[in-house]
């Protein structure tokens, strides 16, 4: 794995252990003690993806990952000491791309990297379709998507999310599926992942995302595109 990562991590104990870890499974790791600094050197430095720890001294990690995703797509993961659903949820619904929980184990963290940086970098098209549901039209080669002709900014897995389920064509996609098509590992039944990562979807692409059409649950089965 050749990727520039910045850890973002106030404990030096953690912050170097884990850095001696994935610099062994081949990344390049930046260090950032605090949310300030994590913040200044995302300002002059291009990295690949961040590791974001939640429970950070002055600005936290929620901040911190709302103001990078507001400037951009960077891939983020962020660190959790708690499984619990409160704090697993805010970090997505500021616009992490995927979460791991302490105690950390190197291998894990890489594979889920890994996964993180091919899903960035991975090419959605697959010809030159382009697809529809309702008034949304997704150009899958050109990483667009307009809604009544207007173009909507999503980050490349919410984008990947919405393709998935638009090439279903209207069949429904379970949630299992999608955790295997969209982030490529299995989640062992946690979909808390893909439940937020549909509820920011359907905020950018739904007219009401209290009623969606495009993006369509089907209880006890998973998702569909609604609108043909």
């Amino acid at each position: 794995m050749d990727a520039r990562l910045l850890l973002v991590e106030d404990d030096e104990r953690i912050r170097l252990a884990l850095g001696l870890a994935l610099a062994d499974e081949g990344c390049q790791v930046i260090e950032a003690a605090s949310g300030e600094e994590a913040l200044r050197l995302m300002a002059t430095t291009d990295v690949d993806v961040v590791l974001l720890d939640l429970m950070l001294p002055g600005v936290d990690g929620l901040e911190v990952c709302r103001i990078l995703r507001s400037q951009g797509d960077v891939p983020i993961i962020i660190v959790t000491a708690r499984t619990d659903t409160a704090d697993v949820i805010s970090g997505l619904e500021a616009g992490a791309d995927d979460y791991v929980s302490k105690p950390l184990i190197a291998s894990e963290l890489a594979a889920r990297i890994r996964a993180l940086l091919r899903r960035h970098q991975q090419a959605d098209g697959r010809g030159h379709r382009v697809l529809q549901i309702g008034e949304v039209e997704i150009r899958p080669d050109e990483d667009v998507v307009c809604r009544a002709g207007v173009a909507v900014h999503l980050t490349r897995t919410e984008f990947r999310l919405l393709v998935e389920l638009a090439r279903a064509a209207g069949h429904v996609v379970s949630r299992e599926e999608l955790l295997k098509r969209v982030w490529g590992y299995d989640y062992f039944g946690d979909t808390r992942l893909l439940d937020v990562h549909i509820r920011r979807l359907r905020r950018k692409i739904e007219r009401d995302p209290d009623d969606p059409e495009c993006v369509v649950t089907v209880r006890g089965r998973g998702y569909k595109a609604g609108v043909w």
